[in-house]
């Protein structure tokens, strides 16, 4: 039986990304990964390494709390 996660999170990217009307590859480029990988985070299928989540976060001047909201699994 495979463990769950204990906690989960819902992305808030493609929110902030919309306001700055900002593409998925503008803010690739910004924060040095692919299209592919703002496409999974925005679907909440990746798990962002701290520092990217941090990148992000400064490119739209917010917390990683503000792009992320976390939830008990």
């Amino acid at each position: 039986m495979a463990k769950k996660n204990k906690y989960i999170f819902d992305s808030k990217i493609h929110v902030y990304r919309a306001t700055k009307r900002m593409s998925q590859q503008e803010l690739a480029d910004l924060v040095g990964v692919s299209r592919q990988t703002i496409i999974q985070l925005e679907r909440n299928r990746y798990n962002p390494s701290m520092l990217l989540a941090y990148s992000i976060a400064k490119v739209f001047d917010v917390t990683i709390e503000d792009l992320f909201d976390f939830k008990e699994g």
